[in-house]
């Protein structure tokens, strides 16, 4: 059995986009984590150690979103994916990547791009 741990909605500021003025100027980028992974031996023994540090953890994805610009959220979701799953009690990670504020020329509310990622063998 695997549990999920979540965290939602972390704003972060980045500098992401094919657009020129996307890299120049930035904008708000909004992730949300799930984590999956056997809570069991956290639970029995009330220890930080048995688990994720998700306020670690939220650091370290704020600094992947806040570093070095990439072209596609594509991309972007991929690192942090590739954040999540460094812990070893990380069995798989589901990063959602929002852009609120994409350079669309129409009314919307959200572009969002959800990815999975399983840890790779032993």
């Amino acid at each position: 059995m695997t549990d999920e741990l979540a965290v939602i909605g972390v704003e972060c500021f980045g500098h992401h986009g094919v657009l020129e003025f996307e890299k120049r100027e930035g904008q708000r980028f909004v992730i949300d984590l799930v984590l999956g992974m056997d809570t069991a031996a956290a639970a029995e023994s009330d220890d930080l150690h048995d688990t994720v540090d998700y306020g670690s953890l939220v650091t370290q994805v704020k600094a992947c979103v806040e570093t070095d610009p990439v072209d596609l959220i594509e991309t972007l979701a991929r690192r942090i994916a590739d954040v999540c799953l460094l812990g070893d009690r990380v069995e798989w990670a589901r990063v959602t990547v929002h852009k609120p504020d994409a350079p669309i020329d129409a009314t919307f509310s959200d572009v969002a791009l959800t990815i999975t990622r399983k840890r790779e063998g032993p």
